[in-house]
């Protein structure tokens, strides 16, 4: 079930320009606001798609309008059932609804067929044979007009060639349509742009029906007109094509005309957004897959601990821009600890563990501890934590020799307190024969019960999180840090896998975690005290073998303003 996002109220220039529609009346009077939110299904949603869905949806949100869900299913080479699944389903884990509005671009094939037929009977489009080497070496420059050979064919040919290229008759390549616009447009995509090629491609839906398949400019506008869509929101590089969107619509027999707006996509340092890039590190084996929790894909975030509300959050806060920029991963790691600090359970729990004895505690005594679930959340309630002689603590929470401002374990050391249970103070250890420390030694004070700052008493040593030997469970813990070491790994002529991180993943298998984790579920997220936040990782872990992924750590890099 979908997290309850509540989005907030908030201004920018596209809300400005419906403002102004709505003002102006004409197209726009008495209708309702219609968005559409329209991905490829050829790979998994990443960070990226999160902005533009926000912004549709969004805008549909804040204006009682109508936001539908397309598949832009135009290009058959590499789009699949899967994708389209898994893109439902992250939607729906953001906080988004579509209702009975979801559409395949691939069931308007036939009106687009019937749109080209009729352009071709305008004289508004031809054949043409050109090779894709030809195309580009007659394109022309800034002052050299395009040229087609067969640009002035007639009409009555241009219509039987279409016709047998859907029949099937023409190899891949051997022919496209091109609308008949301006040769010599100084908008290079205005110069007889091509909007039907040859591609003998069997479709996920449409099977081999089709062999002709409509370009994404020409597809573009008469699917948002047939869903009568009243502003279609396209980021940046789509606004060069917004003369060939208006042409379409002008052209085409359609039943509205909506408004194309663009603004800038999201830009995030130390990752890429490319389908083709995330593709090639899934099939490479660079990663463990779309859902990877190193992957900026919505699955691999979800399955790494992020909230959709820290995702919403994050989108909405950078804002709508038209001017491209990017914006730093550690203030998206700032969005979700905001988030996880108020909403995640407090628990303990021993990453790199080395065994804590107390002498002076009775030899087979048990006792419990009650510790609230979240400091300041009296709702989250409270659990109980066993306490005996034996426990794990973190091993560099001890050291045999101190160094200068070490205010934890060390030999004849101050008392530390053992959060929520009682004061102890380091006595020894014990070493094997390569000389490693295998244990820790420590004495009591039975009357320092609960070990809260707030029983007066002043102590030099700090808080020790720690978990009971007797009771605690073992758990294989990851932790995660950024997939690139370079902050821009697709700038310029880089190798992007060339700039991956090594250090992106480190595996504890040894980890001991609160009893109580035993019963973790996928959606639950903690706060390891003094460690990061973590959550269950959804394909691995089990009730007998506990795994957790590091979400985010406790530091914030992040600084406003920086």
């Amino acid at each position: 079930m979908a997290e309850e996002i509540k989005t907030p109220e908030y201004r920018n220039f596209i809300h400005a320009f419906i403002d102004e529609d709505i003002a102006a009346g004409g197209q726009y009077e008495g209708m309702t606001v219609h968005t559409r939110f329209p991905p490829e299904p050829n790979g998994y949603l990443h960070i990226g798609h999160c902005k533009a869905l926000v912004i549709d949806f969004g805008t549909a949100e804040k204006y009682n309008g109508l936001c539908n869900l397309r598949m832009d299913d135009t290009n058959p080479t590499k789009e699949d059932v899967e994708y389209v699944e898994a893109i439902q389903e992250d939607i729906r884990w953001l906080g988004f609804d579509w209702g009975d509005r979801f559409f395949y671009a691939s069931d308007y094939f036939e009106k687009m067929y019937e749109c080209a037929v009729d352009l071709i009977k305008k004289g508004l489009a031809y054949v043409c044979q050109l090779t894709p080497e030809q195309m580009r070496d007659m394109r022309g420059d800034v002052g050299t007009p395009a040229q087609s050979p067969y640009r002035d064919r007639p009409i009555a040919e241009s219509l039987d060639l279409f016709q047998r290229m859907r029949a099937g008759e023409f190899p891949d390549g051997a022919m496209t349509l091109r609308a008949k616009i301006d040769l010599a447009s100084g908008n290079f995509n205005m110069r007889d742009p091509v909007i039907y090629r040859i591609n003998h491609k069997h479709h996920h839906r449409q099977g081999d029906k089709w062999c002709i398949y409509p370009m994404y400019d020409f597809a573009h506008p008469i699917e948002d007109a047939l869903e009568d869509i009243t502003h279609s929101l396209c980021s940046l590089e789509f606004e060069a094509h917004r003369p060939l969107y208006n042409w379409v619509v002008d052209n085409c027999d359609l039943p509205a005309k909506p408004r194309q707006i663009e603004f800038a996509r999201l830009g995030i340092d130390h990752t890429v957004m490319s389908k083709r890039k995330l593709r090639a590190l899934v099939e490479d084996g660079k990663v463990a897959g779309w859902d990877d929790p190193r992957m900026p894909t919505l699955c691999g975030l979800r399955r790494r601990g992020y909230t959709p509300a820290s995702i919403r959050n994050f989108c909405e806060r950078i804002g709508v821009a038209k001017s491209a920029s990017t914006v730093e991963y550690a203030f998206l790691e700032h969005c979700l600890r905001e988030d996880l600090n108020e909403t995640a359970r407090r628990v303990m729990a021993v990453l790199r563990p080395i065994k804590l004895v107390i002498t002076n505690y009775p030899e087979g005594q048990t006792e419990t501890f009650t510790v609230e679930n979240h400091p300041n959340d009296p709702a989250a309630g409270s659990r109980e934590v066993s306490f005996s002689r034996e426990l794990y603590v973190e091993a560099d929470d001890f050291l045999t020799e101190p160094v200068p401002k070490f205010k934890r374990l060390y030999p004849d050391g101050p008392e530390c307190r053992l959060k929520g249970a009682y004061l102890i103070r380091c006595t020894g250890y014990k070493t094997d024969d390569a000389g490693n420390v295998t244990e820790i030694e420590a004495v009591y004070d039975p009357d320092s019960r609960g070990g809260d700052p707030a029983d007066g008493r002043k102590v030099k040593g700090a808080t020790i999180h720690w978990v009971d030997a007797a009771t605690c469970r073992t758990a294989e813990v990851r932790l995660y840090e950024n997939l690139f070491a370079d902050a821009e790994p697709d700038a310029g002529d880089k190798d992007f896998l060339e700039c991956l991180n090594p250090h992106s993943l480190e595996v504890l298998t040894d980890c001991k975690v609160e009893a109580a984790l035993a019963d973790t579920q996928p959606a639950d997220r903690f706060q390891f005290m003094r460690l990061g936040y973590f959550c269950a990782d959804s394909k691995d872990s089990t009730p007998d073998h506990l795994v957790f992924n590091r979400a985010v750590s406790l530091k914030d890099s992040f600084k406003p303003g920086k």
